[in-house]
């Protein structure tokens, strides 16, 4: 009996490829650069099963390409934006993703952003590099303290509980947060306000929330009109939730004191792209999930997935 067929799009953590080169025909785009379309079409026809990552647009027209034996699509991911939901459902095709696994990471990089932010970390860094470190200046390179701040998070689920978690012990004076409804959970820690009320109260604003129809652009002019003076802003989510020249706006004209985003719109984002010469806005690849723990539970899990979507996980 010939064995389920696998495609992989990347080089990934081997963790996950073992697992599936026991029970499964497995092809790999061994390369750590984005695979051409035209050589992911090619490979998806005849097969049962996909490895993905974001970067690869899961459409009508790969489905198409990969044909009727296509039967899960397993995306080394928490979001699905890369990924035609309503096209796989239509067609009997399972979406996995890996929503469990990274969020430490990524409630991590959230707070390494704000410190990042509020301290002026990377201008020190940069003041060092260039020669620019006199004699002690006792206004130079001041930041502000986390004590007595003011933290409003928006979207609440794990990502967002773990950055008011990693917080709280900083003394700030109180943490706040918004989502689609209150969550049971989070009232040991913070409390839920309206949207506007976050805006307007917070000193610090941490976008934790999924991108949606919703909040795509959401923070843009308007939002930052209503926000409090001068406040700090992170992204960590999705790019699109913020609209970039409205960003660039704000932060030059100090509407807001400073950025620190893990995501932008575009990615990669162009390195002329005014946002990056700011010295208020601290730009990062992507790297949320981006410690080895992570990816290597990331690619066993998006693994385990597509075994389980196949019925060839093991009986114990």
């Amino acid at each position: 009996m010939s064995k389920p067929k696998v495609y992989v799009t990347r080089r990934v953590p081997v963790d996950g490829l073992e697992l599936l080169q026991r029970k499964c025909e497995v092809k790999i785009w061994d390369d750590d650069e984005v695979i051409p379309r035209k050589t992911l079409l090619e490979n998806a026809k005849g097969i049962n099963g996909i490895f993905c990552l974001i970067t690869e647009t899961i459409d009508a027209e790969f489905l198409d390409a990969a044909g009727p034996d296509l039967r899960v699509v397993a995306t080394m991911s928490v979001g699905t934006d890369h990924i035609d939901l309503k096209e796989c459902k239509k067609r009997g095709v399972f979406v996995s993703n890996t929503p469990d696994i990274a969020s430490d990471s990524a409630a991590d990089l959230t707070v390494a952003l704000v410190l990042m932010t509020t301290r002026r970390l990377v201008e020190g860094v940069d003041a060092v590099r260039q020669g620019q470190w006199s004699q002690w200046k006792p206004m130079w390179l001041c930041g502000s303290n986390m004590m007595s701040k003011t933290i409003g998070i928006l979207g609440f689920g794990r990502v967002g509980f773990g950055v008011a978690r990693r917080l709280k012990p900083f003394g700030v004076k109180e943490i706040i947060y918004n989502d689609i409804r209150t969550q049971e959970f989070a009232k040991e820690i913070a409390t839920f306000v309206p949207f506007d009320d976050l805006l307007e109260k917070s000193d610090i604003i941490c976008i934790c929330c999924a991108m949606t129809s919703l909040t795509k652009h959401l923070f843009n002019q308007n939002t930052f009109n209503k926000m409090k003076r001068k406040p700090v802003l992170i992204n960590t989510s999705r790019g699109g939730i913020v609209q970039h020249d409205d960003l660039y706006i704000a932060l030059t004209s100090s509407q807001i004191s400073a950025a620190g985003l893990d995501v932008t719109e575009p990615e990669p984002l162009p390195s002329d792209h005014p946002l990056v010469s700011l010295p208020n806005c601290v730009i990062l690849p992507h790297m949320g999930t981006s410690t080895k723990e992570a990816r290597k539970s990331m690619s066993i899990n998006t693994a385990k997935n597509i075994l389980a979507v196949l019925d060839l996980t093991d009986s114990d």
